[in-house]
């Protein structure tokens, strides 16, 4: 039993998920909130980023189901990484491009989430994105001003930064490197009347595009679509990338596994001993029939394929995957008594049972789960009350020779 899911909650998954629904809701999370994205939700960028790290990894998972957060601080498992540096490790590249790339060479990468459905992945689909990205001002080509406006900031000398010391004690001084609150860290002014009336010295615009994505058949959920040098645009800098993240919604009756597809079926019992034919609509619109021939039965949680009818393999689209099916019989809630003989003739012969002579007969009566898991946590309450009630009663009795 997990001892606290404050983790799980934050990531917004069930303690008993997969490592596929954690990377999932990891990779909604972390695009949300992102500083880039969200300048205010730090803290809660860090908190994903952690749990994530924790219940990504099976030994600190284990630990934590076990004992919490602080048995993982007890057992030397609390030393976390970067929320940024996790992030570029799982995206492969980096939100913004600025934090993780040299600068000097090229500026912010953008990264959109593009919800695709199974039909699309499964088919192949053209999507018009609509996006907003920053671009070079052509009024003052990216100077942010008139020519000769900008000058070195005076105060930070250029760098951006600036040095505080902190008196920490007697002969006691401490260093501490902060971003100029002059410039905040352009490292260059421009005087207020010289400035850019379009870009107001910010040296770039925000422009809007329209950009066709190309999501090809058997693409896969968090699959990449890079546009190269589609990304913001900056000074002196080569533009980034652009980078579509794929997010695969659910489907109402397939479920995807790799390149296979799986459907649940539901038969009744008729079917299930007397053989059947079903249709099954695929993900292209067209109609398979499956036969199930009469003498053959089926049971209840059998599963069985179809070659070649699940998804399409990503850039060999003519090969494909299994379709997988899992039958699930309907079972009637009770049969007529006057077909019961002719039933029974039918069916194997029921095994003889001898009853003993002192057998008690007992009734059989339905049972709720809910209900019963209700009773049992009425009963826990119930005895906690009790002991609250008597708090210094010795309820063990010890026997004495």
């Amino acid at each position: 039993m997990v001892k606290e899911t404050t983790y799980y909650d934050i990531l917004g998954v069930k303690p008993s998920c997969t490592s596929d629904e954690l990377k999932k809701a990891y990779r909604k999370l972390a695009l949300k909130y992102h500083p880039d994205k969200n300048p205010n939700e730090g803290e809660r960028f860090k908190q994903i980023s952690q749990a994530y790290e924790v219940l990504s990894n099976p030994d600190k998972r284990k630990i934590y189901d076990q004992g919490g957060e602080q048995a993982l601080k007890e057992g030397g498992g609390s030393g976390y990484s970067s929320p940024m540096d996790l992030f570029d490790m799982f995206f492969g590249g980096g939100f913004s491009g600025g934090r993780r790339r040299e600068r000097e060479r090229k500026g912010k990468d953008v990264i959109h989430q593009l919800s695709v459905t199974l039909e699309e992945l499964y088919k192949g689909a053209v999507r018009k994105l609509a996006l907003q990205k920053s671009v070079i001002c052509d009024k003052c080509e990216g100077r942010g001003g008139k020519k000769g406006a900008v000058q070195v900031c005076p105060t930070c000398g250029g760098t951006g930064m600036q040095l505080q010391i902190q008196q920490l004690g007697p002969g006691m001084i401490q260093q501490i490197q902060t971003m100029c609150t002059d410039c905040r860290g352009q490292r260059e002014k421009i005087d207020p009347k010289d400035r850019c009336k379009v870009c107001q010295g910010r040296k770039t615009v925000r422009d809007r595009k329209i950009l066709e994505v190309h999501v090809d058949k058997g693409m896969t959920d968090g699959q990449k679509i890079v546009f190269s040098g589609e990304g913001d645009q900056e000074p002196e800098l080569e533009a980034g990338d652009l980078i579509i993240v794929l997010d695969e919604k659910e489907h109402d009756v397939f479920k995807r596994s790799g390149n296979d597809l799986i459907v649940r079926l539901n038969i009744e019992l008729v079917e299930s001993l007397c053989g059947f034919q079903k249709v099954i609509r695929t993900l292209d619109d067209r109609d398979i029939v499956i036969t199930v021939l009469p003498g053959e039965v089926t049971k209840h949680g059998e599963v069985k394929c179809v070659v070649n009818e699940g998804m399409p393999m990503y850039k060999n689209p003519f090969d494909k995957g299994q379709l997988i099916i899992q039958f699930l019989v309907n079972f009637p809630n009770s049969i007529p008594h006057e077909v019961i003989p002719a039933l029974e003739n039918c069916l194997p012969a029921r095994p003889r049972v001898e009853i003993p002579e002192l057998a008690e007969e007992c009734m059989l009566m339905d049972l709720d789960p809910e209900q019963e898991s209700r009773r049992r946590r009425s009963n826990l309450a119930h005895a906690y009350e009790e002991d609250d009630e008597h708090p210094g009663v010795n309820r063990v009795q010890c026997a004495t020779g």
